[in-house]
């Protein structure tokens, strides 16, 4: 999981770069580059947490930020409907990263 988050996080900036800057773009790119490689940075910090405690905490982080990130991608594609279908794509690979930072944080042993 370590390297799906790195990798995600690398493609993601990749393919920001190449979004064209401007008024309508500005903002949402530099949300989305923080959100979206923010929970691969936060799940690495969980995998050297300290506590359960820290743990869990981390992994709510993650979620957080991921659901985030498909707010941000979801917006992009408002202000670049040309690049949809790339934009699908990182938001389905997102979306996965919910569910499973979803299961992490909604498992009993975390919710103590």
């Amino acid at each position: 999981m370590e390297d799906r988050t790195k990798k995600f996080s690398i493609d993601l900036i990749k393919f920001l770069k190449t979004i064209k800057r401007d008024s309508d773009n500005d903002n949402i790119i530099f949300q989305l580059m923080k959100s979206g490689t923010s929970f691969g940075a936060n799940y690495h910090e969980a995998n050297g947490a300290s506590s359960a405690r820290d743990f869990f905490n981390k992994i709510s982080i993650c979620l957080k930020e991921s659901k985030e990130t498909k707010y941000w991608i979801e917006s992009l594609v408002v202000t670049n409907p040309e690049r949809k279908e790339e934009l699908r794509v990182f938001w389905a690979r997102t979306h996965e990263f919910v569910l499973i930072f979803g299961k992490i944080t909604s498992s009993p042993k975390n919710k103590k």
